[in-house]
């Protein structure tokens, strides 16, 4: 074989074989696709590979959609699963929706989807809840609690157990809220309904009350769920929270006139010492007013003002006026 021949050969030879390489690698899937009625070509084969798609579970996806009769293209399934999305659970989901009546399509599913994950729950769930509703425990107890804490306007306080029956709302899931919403709302709206009740006795006879006036707010306004029932699955008394509150204020109430009281004593004990001081004082003031009596009659002496005749007269008239004193007051003698 001359040289133009063999370089005939190799350049349609290698380009032969890649082509069939190809082709072989993707055989399998290529048949089994053709097989179950839902056909994809090598070349879409081809740039699923190159986009880095795994084509395998593209075409199972699409498998399952064909065979539940739903079109869907391998392109919307590649997009959603470049998106991040879990492509054959969100087939599965459509086909479960389609089996209950339940309108779904491949948008909104995507949608839910994406906006599942990281949650914790699934495409699958939110469509299994939507036909197969499912009970939600009020207060969670994962949470901490373990009822639901409500005074009457008796000053009784009510603890309540709730169970919340809701279904997925398929149209408001996305951007809905969600269970803790529920819980909340439900709690907020038991809370209410027994701070209204005139006294505790009409709680615990009538409990249904609590859920026909709770379910009538229309709580599920604005969350990805509707609400099917409140049901109270248990009612007990709790503590007289209105007399520990009087207890609280007349305490308070004792202290604070004890405090008053405190502070008029300690007025009058300020008072009383004001007083005492001003007494000496004054006392200070006679013992100096009686000092200046010798130095007046010295100074009467030698002024010749008084003289010692006079000064008898007044010493007689001391005594006289003390010893009639004494006569008249015994007692204050002895």
């Amino acid at each position: 074989m001359n040289s133009p021949s063999l370089i005939l050969v190799v350049a349609i030879g290698i380009p032969s074989l890649v082509v069939i390489s190809v082709f072989l690698s993707f055989f399998n899937t290529w048949l089994k696709a053709q097989l179950n009625g839902a056909p994809v070509g090598i070349l879409n084969l081809l740039g699923l590979r190159l986009g880095g798609v795994p084509y395998n579970l593209v075409v199972e996806a699409r498998i399952t959609a064909v065979k539940a009769g739903i079109e869907l293209t391998t392109d919307k399934v590649a997009a959603h699963y470049l998106a991040g999305g879990n492509v054959v659970p969100t087939v599965q989901a459509i086909v479960a929706a389609q089996k209950a009546g339940i309108k779904l399509n491949w948008d909104r599913a995507c949608a839910i989807d994406l906006a599942t994950k990281g949650s914790g729950k699934s495409v699958i769930e939110a469509v299994r809840t939507s036909v197969d509703p499912k009970v939600i425990d009020c207060p969670n107890p994962s949470q901490g609690r373990t009822t639901i804490d409500g005074v009457a306007k008796d000053g009784i306080q009510v603890k309540v157990k709730a169970r919340v029956t809701v279904r997925t709302h398929l149209d408001r899931f996305v951007g809905g809220a969600k269970e803790e919403t529920i819980i909340a709302r439900v709690g907020e709206g038991i809370v209410s309904t027994i701070g209204s009740a005139e006294t505790y006795k009409i709680v615990l006879e009538s409990p249904d009350a609590i859920s026909k006036t709770v379910l009538a707010r229309g709580l599920d306004v604005g969350s990805a769920f509707e609400i099917l029932s409140i049901d109270i699955a248990d009612v007990d008394v709790g503590e007289n929270v209105g007399a520990k509150l009087q207890e609280a204020q007349a305490e308070a109430n004792k202290n604070m006139a004890q405090a008053q009281a405190e502070i008029r004593r300690a007025a009058a004990v300020a008072v009383e010492q004001e007083m005492k001081a001003r007494v000496q004082e004054m006392q200070a003031k006679v013992v100096d007013a009686q000092a200046q009596v010798p130095l007046a009659t010295a100074e009467a002496f030698r002024s010749g003002r008084l003289g010692v005749m006079d000064y008898y007269k007044m010493e007689n008239v001391q005594a006289d006026t003390s010893m009639r004193g004494s006569i008249a007051n015994p007692e204050a003698q002895k």
